[in-house]
């Protein structure tokens, strides 16, 4: 009898391979963050410069949002595996391209194309995770990928910052890490097996609710948190903050995420997965309070650091639920749903929060936001405590 354990558990370099390219997902679009006041400077004579250099971040997220339910099926249909190599040399070449151009609505081509290696990246690595383990090995392993994820914003968005002072077109140069991972893949990656759906398979029919419900979170949560890379920026430089500055500050938040992904798993044995999610919600709103009440830099960085806790926590979160709900079959399909609603809600969020910059500035805009989620984590509070009651009452 053939042992599974021999066909899905994957080797140190193997593993470390797929840990090495969760920062190439997180670092995707926010690299360019401390050259967008530089780029606006820049495309100031294009027509709607100001958004479309916001877009120029985000657009990458559209073409990920867009995108991943394709790589999702074909993740399930072809294999992981080919799907990581074929996004791993796209995000090379489409995300050093844009050191090459200099016009605006080029520059934005060469971003879609960004996104659409990031969704093929990004659906690979999560389903070949839950592929591998399960159990507390997938919520333990779940949590360092989101850790190395953060990691690498820790490190790579003050290296942009830095190079923005050089260049606003320098950072472009980061994406090419992506090659030396893609060579690793090659050669340290092999497809785990995987079981065909069972006939008949009632649970099925029971899903989609809580499926669509997890991509909704994922959205609303990613909508609110990237206003820390898409007007931060801008809050910094009211504060006389230049490039460098401003890429440290804005890595404050994925430092603190880190530290959430890396707790998770031992919070994830202690809590259950809707206090945990209640638990992000509200760190979240309590580090959108302090920054919109911030009177100097240190005190947007405190924010950050307890928002970017509490995202730390939700990603894995809920990619556990989702890998949990899924056939092993249709887990591409699946996941890849969370991708799209995280990025969506990345490419949104300009675009939603931007009326509300227009209408209060920007300051007021993260004191209102953290006070919705406030709210919203309050009710869901007291609506989980009421439907735990009720179950009791029942049995």
């Amino acid at each position: 009898m053939t042992n599974r354990a021999d066909t899905t558990t994957p080797t140190r370099l193997a593993r470390g391979t797929v840990l090495a390219a969760a920062p190439l997902t997180i670092m995707a679009a926010a690299i360019i963050a401390p050259s967008l006041p530089e780029m606006r400077e820049v495309f100031s004579g294009t027509p709607g410069s100001g958004l479309l250099v916001r877009l120029a971040l985000t657009v990458t997220s559209l073409a990920i949002a867009i995108s991943a339910p394709l790589s999702g099926i074909v993740a399930d249909r072809v294999g992981r595996r080919p799907l990581l190599l074929a996004g791993l040399g796209l995000y090379a070449v489409a995300g050093t391209a844009g050191f090459f151009v200099d016009d605006l609505y080029l520059l934005l081509v060469t971003r879609a194309g960004l996104g659409i290696a990031v969704g093929g990246i990004m659906t690979s690595i999560s389903t070949l995770i839950t592929d591998w383990f399960s159990g507390p090995g997938r919520a333990s392993f779940l949590g360092l990928q989101q850790a190395f994820a953060s990691l690498g914003g820790v490190v790579f968005l003050p290296l942009a910052g830095l190079l923005a002072t050089v260049s606003w077109q320098a950072p472009f140069w980061v994406y090419s890490v992506s090659a030396i991972v893609a060579v690793f893949a090659i050669f340290s990656l092999r497809e785990p097996r995987r079981d065909e759906p069972a006939a008949g398979t009632s649970e099925r029919t029971r899903l989609p609710g809580r499926i669509v419900g997890v991509y909704v979170l994922a959205l609303v949560a990613t909508l609110i948190f990237y206003m820390a890379p898409t007007q931060l920026p801008f809050l910094l430089e009211g504060f006389g903050s230049g490039p460098a500055v401003i890429g440290a500050v804005v890595a404050g938040s994925t430092l603190t995420s880190v530290v959430g992904a890396l707790v998770f798993p031992r919070l994830r044995e202690r809590l259950s997965a809707t206090a945990i999610t209640i638990s992000s919600v509200a760190l979240l709103g309590a580090g959108w309070l302090v920054i919109g009440a911030a009177g100097t830099v240190a005190q947007i960085v405190a924010g950050l650091l307890v928002g970017g806790f509490g995202v730390g926590l939700v990603v894995p979160n809920l990619n556990l639920r989702l890998a949990e709900f899924a056939h092993p079959a249709q887990r591409g399909r699946v996941l890849s749903g969370l991708v799209t609603g995280i990025f969506l809600g990345q490419f949104l969020s300009p675009l939603v929060v931007q009326p509300l910059v227009q209408g209060i500035g920007i300051a007021d805009a993260f004191t209102w936001t953290g006070i919705a989620l406030g709210a919203g984590a309050a009710v869901a509070a007291v609506g989980s405590r009421s439907t735990g009651n009720n179950r009791k009452e029942t049995r």
